[in-house]
């Protein structure tokens, strides 16, 4: 091997932690020209994983479901590639972020077939080319909340040392949490803010009966947090419908909210056709929400 090779191969090693993707504009900029990870590819220290993308192989990963290491590319490896390396403004969401701190964990059964994910401006088009067991649903953060919050790649990651365990608060509603057989900092909302986006989805994506064993379970919420999130929260819809939600189950961060400080609107808002109007909220629910309960 020349020495100029290997030293472009300790850079890619030094830049690109194993298992983490990037486009090859990204290679390109750094000097890793077409033919250069033509050879990379052919050798192994690289892998294609989409026309124009590529990852450094990574280490077996436990597989969950197997007694076995598996290897394969998952959906976590591109949101870490794409907040920390690429500079992605996308952060984890909703349903998902709420799976992943363990909210929703009894809705559904199985691995995650949808990971939301919330930003100003859509992933790249190959993201949607990847071979993944999971699919993206992109949401417009700016459409539900009024302040943009910046997810700042956390100094260290594409030197390959270790970020700090545990989760960490962002502000603005956003959390990190470790991932990975490397502790990766993956960024997704808060359960305040998640809840917030969930409820959006209500009733086209999600049900009122899913939204309302959710908020059962929210018994811990952050009053502050909440606060803030309301108080900056676009959707008359959402705000109502989460106080509705919160007043039915009688959760006790609701008395440390300052009420006055959230703007419900003004007139009626029809979520459930056919449903009972709450006069309290303006908004209509359905009639038979305790069903099976």
């Amino acid at each position: 091997m020349g020495t100029q090779t290997e030293s472009k191969l300790n850079q890619l090693q030094h830049h690109l932690p194993e298992g983490l993707v990037v486009d090859a504009a990204w290679l390109e900029r750094r000097g890793y020209s077409s033919a250069l990870r033509s050879k990379y590819a052919a050798r192994g220290w690289l892998e294609q994983v989409a026309r124009g993308v590529y990852r450094r192989p990574t280490a077996q990963l436990p597989d969950p479901n197997k007694n076995k290491k598996d290897g394969r590319l998952r959906w976590q490896h591109v949101v870490v590639s794409l907040q920390t390396i690429l500079g992605q403004q996308l952060a984890v969401g909703g349903r998902t972020a709420l799976e992943l701190q363990g909210f929703a964990h009894y809705l559904g059964a199985g691995e995650m077939r949808e990971v939301r994910l919330y930003g100003q401006e859509r992933p790249p088009t190959w993201v949607g080319k990847l071979k993944l067991e999971t699919k993206f649903v992109f949401h417009h953060a700016g459409r539900l909340f009024n302040t943009h919050t910046t997810i700042h790649a956390v100094p260290g990651v594409e030197g390959g040392s270790q970020p700090p365990l545990g989760t960490h608060s962002l502000g603005g509603g956003l959390v990190q949490q470790p991932w990975g057989q490397w502790d990766w900092p993956l960024t997704l909302s808060a359960p305040e803010r998640a809840i917030l986006e969930l409820l959006d989805e209500v009733p086209q994506r999600e049900t009122f009966h899913q939204a309302d064993m959710l908020m059962e379970g929210l018994r811990t919420l952050s009053p502050k947090r909440l606060q803030k999130l309301l108080v900056e929260c676009r959707s008359v819809k959402v705000k109502r419908l989460f106080l509705w939600f919160g007043e039915r189950h009688n959760h006790v961060w609701l008395k440390q909210l300052h009420r006055e400080e959230i703007d419900l609107g003004s007139g009626k808002r029809m979520l459930q056709r056919g449903g009972k109007l709450d006069p309290k909220f303006n908004i209509t629910v359905p009639e038979d929400l305790d069903a099976g309960r």
